[in-house]
């Protein structure tokens, strides 16, 4: 059995748990053994160790008055250490214990350099451990600590724990490490601290400290307050890698450096119909619900509080790769971000908040949005103000009317845009934005995979956020960006483009005139790009420290065909005239002026002078599609269209 335990929590999870088993065991001294099963006292608790597979119900509670307790569970017990884990050097917990409903109160446990620490150590797949409380408790461990459980390869079930919790890292109110296991039911209330870090961070949680592999948390709560000082602080779980958080909620405060999230510090799972009411402080990745998110978040909300200098939101901190959030929401009312009230991914207006949630979290758009040849049309400001509630939706399609000015709407965006986009030829203008620790900041902040934005223009930008900047999109994740452009002032910190701040999808047909300025990874068009760019181009000032172009910042794996650049161009290290940076990327029959943008080299295309630049020939000769016309005529039937000797190349639908 302890191969088992190797193989599952050690070579599959080394990240998260270095076994050391606790050597020894504690005897019974004299004292009889108790009857089969029954456990009703401290002596009786700690003879299960004897038979880890047996099955064992508690027939009372048992606190400091109860027998054995002063030499087995309490401050002076075992010279200190307190209440050994029940788990043995050969073995783990594999038989069932009911606690019936009662408790077991005053357990003390101090043993900070071990691993696996509990009332159970260990809980090895099988094992049941369940109806029980544990009361008052103080436990401390190295890692895989908790008031219940230590490491759950089993279940846990209707249970609770009270009292406080500290460690290392990998610390639960509950159960510290969830490995395949489950924990349902139960809950947590007091205080949970992790006083250092491991490879995947502090994994501090209210009621599981890290929640791995197909596990799951469901009907289960906490109360606590949580305390981290790395990253994977969360009220509720704090690192859910690839498992499943359901139907559970915390409300206790969650305080961190990184990944610090109300409910979640930081998941690469499923968190569903779940909620967060504590307030949240950290310094990067902080969320109301979650800290930084890859994973589902759905049907879920979060009222509490946000605190943070980078990466931000009253919902989620970060959303990140393969990241996807459904009908999950903040009260942007309510919920101050930094003390202010910020529109980031979940926001949602007061009156919309409390009716999703008096309707079951629903919102019905066709009272909202009139809808013609499948496509909700946006009339006017108010109209586009919907796709807050209903720009999570990938079904959904959109499409402009009109143009529309937001010079009287501040720090308003779309945050999330899961569907498609029309702009049908109007241009949207005026948007600014102005809080420098909001990531995926652009008119759309961020395009979910299968997302769409076509013919739209996003004119006179004005935009400063954090990382993933952009002046039409800030994320493009596998979505589609073509025939639109932007102009205006794009600035932000890392992955700042003045179209797309990052993107792994498709940017076709399309370009920027705006300034842009970063510190890292900026681009004229595209800062950060694994994805496609194709038929584009960027003509306005990029301003940067390293990895900038004229184009594209930095090109990884990604694609880059028939574009240019001509803006100026200006940074420390990394620059380029058309790309900054290449990783692997490809860039064919693209060019950049060497003489506008004031360099003379680039990690991809071929520069040209300025002359060359508006020479259809330099253009037909790579194989654009491209033809020349006179003076203010275009002809639609080729992509790009030139006044030979005149001007640079533009896009024929831009006439």
């Amino acid at each position: 059995m302890l191969e088992k335990l190797n193989r599952h929590l050690v070579k599959v999870c080394v990240f998260l748990i270095t076994i050391t088993l606790i050597g020894g065991m504690v005897g019974c001294g004299d004292n009889p053994p108790p009857r089969e099963g029954e456990i009703s006292t401290w002596y009786d608790l700690d003879a299960i160790r004897d038979n880890l597979g047996g099955n064992y119900t508690l027939m009372t509670d048992l606190d400091s008055t109860t027998a054995g307790y002063e030499e087995l569970a309490s401050p002076t017990a075992n010279q200190g250490a307190g209440w050994q884990p029940i788990v043995t050097e050969d073995d783990l917990f594999t038989g069932t214990f009911d606690g019936q409903g009662y408790e077991i109160r005053d357990l003390f446990i101090n043993r900070p350099d071990e691993t696996l620490v509990g009332l159970f150590g260990a809980v090895d797949e099988g094992g049941v451990v369940e109806n029980i409380g544990v009361v008052n408790a103080i436990v401390t461990g190295n890692q895989g600590v908790g008031g219940l459980v230590g490491g759950n390869a089993g279940t846990v079930s209707k249970s609770y724990s009270t009292g406080s919790v500290t460690g290392d890292n990998i610390i639960g109110g509950l159960v510290g490490y969830n490995y395949f296991g489950t924990v349902s039911n139960s809950y947590f209330t007091g205080s949970v601290t992790g006083s250092g870090s491991g490879v995947w961070g502090s994994a501090v949680g209210g009621l599981v400290g890290a929640n791995y592999g197909y596990s799951t948390v469901s009907n289960s709560y906490s109360t606590s307050s949580v305390t981290g000082y790395d990253f994977g602080i969360g009220g509720l779980v704090g690192v859910n890698a690839g498992g499943n958080v359901s139907n559970s909620y915390a409300t206790g405060s969650a305080t961190g450096e990184a990944a610090v999230g109300g409910l979640v510090g930081v998941t690469v799972g499923t968190v569903s119909n779940s909620y967060s009411t504590g307030n949240v402080t950290g310094n990067d990745f902080v969320g109301g619900l979650v800290g930084s998110s890859s994973g589902t978040v759905s049907n879920s909300y979060s009222t509490g509080s946000v605190t943070g200098n980078e990466n931000v939101g009253g919902l989620l901190g970060w959303n990140g790769n393969d990241g996807t959030v459904n009908n999950s929401y903040y009260n942007y009312a309510e919920v101050l971000i930094n003390g202010e009230n910020i529109i980031t991914i979940g926001a949602l207006f007061d009156k919309d908040f409390e009716e999703w949630l008096a309707n079951d979290k629903f919102l019905d758009i066709n009272e909202r949005l009139s809808q013609e040849n499948g496509y909700y049309v946006v009339n006017n400001v108010s109209d586009f103000k919907e796709l807050l509630a209903f720009g999570q939706h990938g079904s959904l399609k959109f499409r402009l009317t009109d143009d529309l000015d937001l010079a009287t709407e501040p720090n308003f965006y779309v945050p999330y845009l899961a569907g498609e986009f029309d702009g049908n030829g109007h241009k949207i203008s005026n948007l600014s934005f102005n809080f420098d620790f909001v990531s995926h900041v652009g008119l759309f902040g961020y395009l979910a995979p299968g997302g769409n934005v076509t013919d739209l223009a996003a004119e006179n930008v004005n935009i400063t956020g954090c990382e993933n900047v952009g002046g039409l999109v800030g994320w493009n994740w596998e979505g589609t960006v073509s025939n639109s452009y932007s102009n205006g002032s794009v600035t932000g910190n890392k992955r700042v483009g003045g179209l797309v701040g990052r993107s792994s999808g498709t940017v076709s047909n399309s370009y920027s005139t705006g300034s842009v300025t970063g510190y890292d990874i900026v681009g004229g068009l595209v800062g950060y790009n694994y994805g496609t760019v194709s038929n584009s181009y960027a003509s306005g000032t990029v301003t940067g420290n390293s990895s900038v172009g004229g184009l594209v910042g930095q090109d990884y794996f990604g694609t880059v065909s028939n574009c240019y650049s001509s803006g100026t161009v200006t940074g420390n290290s990394s620059v380029g005239g058309l790309v900054g940076q290449d990783y692997l990327g490809t860039v064919n029959n693209s060019f950049w002026d060497t003489e506008t943008s004031g360099q003379s080299t680039s990690a991809g295309g071929t520069g040209k002078t300025t002359a060359e630049m508006q020479d259809v020939d330099t253009f037909s000769g790579a194989g654009w599609n491209i033809i020349a016309v006179a003076l203010n005529q275009t002809d639609p039937a080729y992509i790009w269209n030139i006044v030979n000797n005149e001007i640079y190349p533009f896009l024929s639908w831009q006439a």
